[in-house]
């Protein structure tokens, strides 16, 4: 028969693992994501603008697939790509018997929700502002519940393609997309 004592510092051991397991530091490559020129995915809405062709010029949704529909040339892949390279590529589209030089220019009408969840006022979906930090999401969200840890988050982002959840500081500035999950307190 086992002391209770040998059983409780087991049980210690057990749950002080658990704990440490639970939280990892960041990939370089999440933080490295807010420096990098921003690239259109789902839910994106831009403008796109060829000079002097008002039945071109106009504001387009990227879909589910990563897609526009433009007029003249179908489908164009915008996921994972930046304005420039819609710019780039639709130019060469249209010079591709449509028009002699076109001008395009693309710029971002909308960006993608992010997300709020946990110890908040109000949990949901809301529009992204450029420049945006946890502070300024949270607030968004009705502030923080009574039973709120206000001293880190934890964000869920797509990073090539890769889902990845990391912990940082409320001062820390998010991305279009972001999940922001605010947990709750022990004491």
């Amino acid at each position: 028969m086992k002391s209770p004592f040998a059983v409780s510092t087991a049980a210690f051991a057990v749950l002080l693992l658990a704990g440490c397991a639970g939280y990892r530091p960041v990939a370089p490559a999440f933080h490295a994501a807010i420096n990098k020129p921003y690239v259109l995915d789902a839910g994106d809405r831009i403008r796109i603008t060829v000079f002097e062709q008002d039945g071109l010029s106009n504001v387009y949704s990227v879909d589910q697939a990563g897609y526009i529909a433009f007029p003249l040339v179908g489908a164009v892949g915008a996921r994972g790509r930046t304005a420039q390279q819609i710019e780039a590529d639709l130019a060469q589209k249209l010079r591709g018997g449509y028009l002699r030089d076109p001008d395009v220019s693309v710029e971002i009408d909308r960006y993608r929700p992010i997300f709020v969840m946990g110890e908040v006022g109000a949990a949901g979906q809301y529009s992204y502002v450029p420049g945006m930090t946890v502070h300024k999401a949270v607030a968004a969200a009705g502030g923080y519940s009574p039973r709120a840890y206000q001293a880190n988050v934890d964000i869920t982002r797509d990073i090539n393609g890769k889902v990845m959840t990391g912990r940082v500081l409320t001062s820390d500035p998010i991305l279009p997309g972001d999940t922001v999950y605010v947990r709750e307190r022990l004491f």
